[in-house]
């Protein structure tokens, strides 16, 4: 990895660019994104295992810049920031941010699909700024680079780059919830394959939590029809992989913040205006999904059941303000107000307001000061991506007890166990908790925060953007190991060389997903006039042997292949037919056990829809391909369990193939059937094909000097893979013109 740099592409840059007195000045951003990732980065000048020490951060500036400021601005933050701004006109910029970003992926992925907005010119300029940051990519972006893409407002930006530098090392991280399914499938349908699609761009895929990987993955599977195993999946030729990345944040920059100077002395201005009261902590952005009206109603509830807390302590309403000028959020500012107002006029006194309200940003060490000083922090979002205030309070309690309480639908919740988890919903619940939290013996309190503690310092920002970074590396490795095992052009090269060498030759060829796709009807994959006759002109090469070997009944074969000069093998080796001659079964078998599975057949096939039973001479197959694939994947996991138990000490065996369960006798497979027709002559020169399971039967039991090929990208006892029957046919044609040049 020489020379790689480490390329961050996120909506907005560390700074921003501000006009005063008619002079541009670059003003450094907050925000937990910036904050967290601005440590990772300091750690990568100090680290000695890694060979990543240089990058380059892109992004928005902030502000429309005129043409004849922007040298200047780019020349001040690559030297002041490693960064490398984003230009993009600001209505272009206005109908993306609070168009698209903040009207429709913003309340859909948090779970308010009456908020969301449906445009078409949102859509529009959504891909038009997508364009805007892959353009100023491009610019700076060289092949060793490591490219990590940031957030909801990027999702196009993957497939983008991938189009343009096919081999990028991309990295993507979601820094909100994904939704479930049910959700995401209320967007468009364009709209959501698009931004799925523009995912699968990136080599990994990050979430916070396990729940919004699998809602991904899940969303995958029904809307674009990928399946996934294990987190990875395939994508086109590209292994992709979707994996859990908790972000942490900068642990001691908080703990050891709280015996600084600056937070001591704003610590005292708060103490002696508090003294004693207990004091809950609650900070938050002005935004819907906080549940900050939510939490003031648990508040007065509390304060209306408990009397004897009253003059005794006191909440600390702290909201950030946030996308100024939408109006659905200040008509929450308004209610906010209005609410703070009721609950103090109704239970305050001359001496004692139940809430100390402020709307405005805190400085550093002033929210450090809060969070080291406050007994209890309330933190009740109605969904959060992960929510890095709660563990700010943790990390803040330096030898300190403290209780938190978290909304149960905080990502942070799955990490902090030890909080008091709440359904913000229930107002009961939270005025309980509250309670609870200022009764709960200090003992207990240490022993919880301790453990969040240590938990928090061993899971720190540095270790959430090390363990994304290591698995990107990993899964770039993985694709190359992948990539040797393809059928590249040397390989080819010489499987043509021995070929045109080789006196006496065979291929042994499947059907469905080798030479022809598959498709929801079996009975529809009849070969196409340009396959026949490239089959016929290769059965017509003169030592060249060519057999079928498939799972279909030899019925169907013969209908769709009769003219071929071929060997075939039908029912997965129990009919054969030799060039010339009848079929015949390979070794005696029994039908007389179909009598008793067929009815358990028919009856998974009324119950799921889209699926169907295949019978054939001595085999029968429930096929599932046009299912529902969630519903069909459970429901075949049951029928193999019942079967294997229906068939255990018999002469039948059960088999699991492409979305299809096959029955048929033991002892026959296409490896015997393979190794009848190789009997037959001294062939030199071995060629076997095919996709499935079943096929792996042929692939061991051929030689070791054959060569032989699965189709897909999936782990193999064959020599080499090949991605889709399009590459089979395009070497059988490579084969056929060596062929006909050799004459």
């Amino acid at each position: 990895m020489a020379d790689a740099r480490l390329i961050i592409a996120s909506n907005r840059l560390p700074f921003t660019v501000v006009e005063d007195e008619g002079k541009l000045e670059l003003k450094a951003s907050a925000g937990g994104l910036v904050t967290g990732l601005s440590a990772y980065l300091d750690s990568l000048q100090h680290s000695a295992f890694t060979e990543l020490v240089e990058y380059v951060w892109l992004g928005w500036p902030g502000a429309s810049i005129k043409d004849e400021h922007k040298d200047y601005i780019r020349e001040i933050a690559a030297s002041n920031f490693n960064a490398h701004p984003v230009f993009v006109r600001e209505e272009a910029m206005e109908a993306f941010y609070h168009g698209f970003c903040n009207k429709t992926i913003w309340p859909l992925f948090h779970y308010f699909p009456s908020y969301v907005v449906y445009e078409k010119e949102s859509w529009e300029s959504y891909k038009v700024v997508n364009e805007y940051f892959c353009d100023a990519i491009m610019e700076v972006l060289r092949p060793n680079d490591i490219l990590w893409i940031h957030d909801y407002h990027l999702m196009l930006l993957p497939s983008m780059i991938r189009r343009k530098m096919p081999g990028a090392s991309i990295g993507f991280f979601l820094h909100i919830p994904f939704p479930s399914y049910e959700l995401f499938r209320l967007l468009h349908k364009k709209w959501a394959s698009g931004i799925l699609e523009g995912l699968l761009g990136a080599d990994l895929i990050g979430f916070h939590t396990h729940d919004y990987t699998q809602y991904f993955l899940r969303s995958v599977l029904r809307i674009l029809g990928i399946e996934a195993s294990m987190g990875k999946m395939f994508v086109g030729d590209r292994l992709v992989k979707a994996d859990t990345f908790p972000m942490g944040i900068d642990f001691f920059r908080f703990h050891n913040a709280v015996s600084s100077k600056e937070t001591e002395t704003e610590r005292k201005k708060l103490e002696d205006t508090l003294s004693g009261l207990k004091t809950i902590i609650s900070v938050d952005r002005l935004d819907y999904s906080k549940g900050l009206l939510n939490r003031l109603e648990g508040f007065e509830l509390f304060l209306k059941e408990n009397p004897q807390w009253h003059e005794k302590m006191v909440l600390l309403l702290v909201v950030v303000p946030s996308r100024i000028g939408v109006d659905r959020y200040q008509a929450i500012k308004t209610k906010i107000d209005e609410m703070v107002g009721s609950i103090n006029g109704r239970f305050g006194t001359i001496n004692w307001m139940p809430i100390i309200y402020k709307y405005g940003h805190v400085p550093f060490h002033q929210l450090v000061a809060l969070y080291s000083m406050s007994d209890v922090a309330l933190i009740t979002p109605l969904r959060d991506g992960m929510n890095l205030v709660s563990k700010e309070y943790v990390a803040s309690r330096k030898d300190m007890p403290g209780v938190l309480i978290l909304s149960e639908f905080a990502g942070a919740s799955k990490e902090l166990g030890e909080a008091i988890l709440i359904n913000p919903n229930d107002r009961e619940e939270i005025a309980s908790a509250i309670r609870e939290a200022l009764e709960m013996p200090l003992k207990e309190q240490k022993k919880r925060i301790g453990v969040m503690q240590n938990r928090l310092k061993n899971y720190d920002v540095v270790k959430w953007a090390t363990s994304f970074i290591d698995e990107l590396e990993g899964i770039k490795s993985e694709q190359k190991r992948f990539q040797t095992r393809m059928l590249n052009a040397n390989a080819k090269k010489e499987l043509l060389d021995t070929f045109e060498r080789a006196k006496r030759r065979i291929l042994l060829l499947d059907y469905d997903g080798t030479l022809v796709p598959f498709v929801g009807d079996p009975a529809k994959a009849a070969p196409p006039a340009e396959l026949l006759k490239l089959l016929q002109e290769l059965s017509e090469i003169d030592g060249v042997d060519i057999v079928i070997i498939s799972g279909r009944e030899r019925a169907v074969l013969q209908s769709w292949l009769e003219d071929l000069d071929a060997g075939f093998v039908a029912e997965h080796g129990v009919w054969i037919k030799e060039k010339g001659k009848d079929w015949e079964l390979l070794r005696p078998v029994s039908a007389d056990w179909k009598r008793e599975l067929l009815p358990l057949l028919m009856q998974y096939a009324d119950k799921v829809p889209g699926s169907f039973v295949e019978e054939k001479e001595y085999s029968l197959s429930w096929h599932y391909r046009k299912a529902d694939p969630e519903h069909a994947a459970d429901v075949a996991r049951e029928l193999t369990d019942i079967l294997l138990r229906f068939t255990a000490n018999t002469n039948v065996q059960v088999m699991q193939g492409s979305k299809v369960i096959e029955i048929r006798n033991a002892g026959i497979d296409k490896g015997k059937a393979a190794l009848y027709f190789l009997s037959k002559a001294d062939y030199d020169f071995v060629l076997a094909i095919g996709d499935d399971r079943t096929d792996e039967d042929f692939f061991r039991s051929l030689p070791p000097s054959a060569w032989t090929i699965r189709v897909g990208m999936v782990p193999s006892s064959a020599r080499s893979n090949v991605m889709s029957y399009k590459d089979v046919r395009k070497l059988l044609k490579e084969i056929n013109n060596c062929a006909r040049s050799e004459g």
